[in-house]
């Protein structure tokens, strides 16, 4: 049994999803950082001097503060702030994997496309190129066999 739990974990796609897990938490905490760190307060700034991450709304009736007051009373509140710092994080990350996905699809190679079918084939006697249809050669006028004849 732990054979072939080591085989699976071994497998390229495995350890590629590993990775893609591990890389993408550190890059969430990296676009985290940037929303409330960097883009939250100059918005906050333009709109008033308002600290998003302590936007609530008490439920029980009582006024607090800030948040972390509200928490620290036990208060049950509507967090909205944290919301829109998540729902910008959100944004942010989905535009970044919107965007590397474009970027590595043009990367990739495109499949090969089919050969078309030839449209020509050399006279049997002058080795001109004519019509596949011909059944006389324009340039030597030899006659040639008719295409129900060369199809069968």
């Amino acid at each position: 049994m732990f054979k072939n739990f080591k085989e699976f974990v071994m497998r390229g796609n495995v350890l590629d999803l590993a990775v893609a897990v591990i890389i993408g938490a550190a890059f969430g905490a990296i676009v985290t950082s940037m929303v409330n760190d960097i883009v939250m307060p100059p918005i906050g700034r333009v709109l008033g001097h308002v600290d998003f991450k302590d936007l609530f709304i008490s439920l029980n009736g009582q006024s607090y503060p800030t948040l972390a007051a509200a928490k620290a009373a036990a208060a049950p509140v509507i967090a909205y702030g944290q919301f829109l710092n998540t729902v910008i994080n959100f944004l942010i990350v989905a535009f970044v994997i919107f965007v590397t996905v474009r970027q590595a699809s043009k990367l990739q190679k495109k499949p090969a496309a089919a050969p078309a079918a030839p449209t020509t084939k050399d006279c049997q006697f002058c080795c001109t190129p004519i019509p596949i249809a011909a059944t006389r050669c324009p340039n030597c006028t030899s006659q040639l066999s008719s295409p129900e004849v060369a199809r069968q």
